[in-house]
């Protein structure tokens, strides 16, 4: 992202959530939605999580400040730190999972703080598959659209984001030629505040959320990054700290778009839009969450609910993101849930001070 939008961004906070399973203590009363709560586990850190991922309801990886990734395999009762040597210095913001054993980090920053991380023991041991050294660039998210083939994405230089491309699950990363990305407005970056500024749905559709311009956009690929095309998105913009700061697509089509205006304090009347053609065409939502938001996810086993959360609160919406009401006022960053095909699947979130929490619905 660009100088102005990381400094905005490194104050930035979030939490962790699942859906489903009995619920023990709530961190805080739900509300205005009684069916839904927190419930806070213990992480033994301070770290900041915005990097997430849920591979079911008892697997998640998150990674955040301080070098720090952390792994449960039993619903987030105990997490272990499974960080890599020497990475204190570096601050993840990205982490996608394949399994409780296979996961690929992304760390962010100006020149070589820029850097890709594997494991393929469950974080007993990683190795370093790429290092950035062009001084003017800095990366910011993820994706994968199956085990060996994704994208990481970088700011714009010279007037194009970078894009990396690897079709062996993160082992190896080749740039795509800069010219298949449409040229960038100017002041148009990405925010890596909740992994979501590059999302994929299915074997080759990817979607990039872009900010910081006098518009604010959402690229789309339809073959793994190698031409896209842009849509103006209903979000706000004008401004370094709007735009589109996170997206969630359940198939092909169906859309999630959330982002605002990061400032504390400032208003974000527009925090959410919906597309239901791929992001052609973006429709703001009706009844958008209060304020801004960083990171979007589908529930799984639904085909019309999903959840929102931002430094201000958390947001369900059961129409498709048409509307939305708020069930908790608590700060989180991002967002994720286990694909639908998971068994016990779950949702979670990362946050803050090291907190990590799951959704759980309570009984009347």
């Amino acid at each position: 992202m660009g100088k102005t939008l990381r400094t905005l961004l490194t104050g930035a906070c979030g939490a962790a959530l699942a859906l489903g399973g009995p619920a023990t203590t709530p961190a805080r009363a739900a509300a205005p939605d009684r069916h839904l709560a927190w419930e806070l586990k213990d992480t033994g850190t301070d770290a900041r999580f915005r990097g997430l991922a849920a591979v079911s309801r008892a697997t998640a990886w998150a990674a955040g400040t301080k070098g720090t990734v952390l792994l449960t395999r039993n619903g987030g009762t105990t997490w272990r730190d499974v960080s890599p040597p020497g990475a204190r210095g570096l601050e993840f913001r990205d982490i996608e999972a394949f399994d409780g054993r296979n996961a690929v980090v992304l760390a962010i920053g100006e020149g070589e703080a820029s850097r890709i991380l594997r494991t393929e023991d469950g974080g007993t041991t990683w190795t370093e598959t790429f290092r950035n050294t062009d001084p003017k660039a800095f990366y910011d998210c993820v994706a994968f659209f199956d085990r060996r083939h994704g994208l990481a994405l970088g700011d714009p230089v010279d007037g194009r984001f970078r894009l990396l491309a690897t079709d062996d699950g993160g082992r190896a990363w080749r740039p795509l030629p800069a010219a298949a990305l449409p040229a960038a407005l100017s002041g148009e970056a990405a925010f890596a505040a909740s992994g979501q500024c590059v999302v994929s749905s299915g074997p080759r559709d990817a979607w990039i959320a872009t900010g910081g311009a006098t518009v604010s956009r959402v690229l789309h690929s339809t073959d793994r990054g190698r031409t896209w095309t842009a849509t103006e998105a209903p979000l706000p913009a004008g401004d370094a700290a709007r735009g589109v700061f996170g997206l969630a697509f359940r198939d092909r089509a169906h859309g999630l778009a959330v982002g605002g205006d990061y400032r504390a304090g400032q208003p974000s009347p527009r925090a959410a839009a919906t597309s239901g053609d791929g992001g052609r065409t973006w429709h703001v939502a009706t009844a958008p969450p209060a304020a801004y938001r960083s990171g979007v996810a589908w529930l799984p086993h639904t085909h019309a609910a999903a959840l929102a959360v931002g430094p201000t609160g958390s947001d369900l919406t059961t129409d498709g993101g048409r509307t939305w009401r708020t069930f908790d006022t608590g700060s989180y960053d991002t967002v994720d849930c286990a694909p639908a095909a998971t068994p016990g699947t779950g949702c979670w979130a990362a946050g803050e001070k090291g907190r990590i929490a799951r959704l759980v619905r309570q009984k009347d």
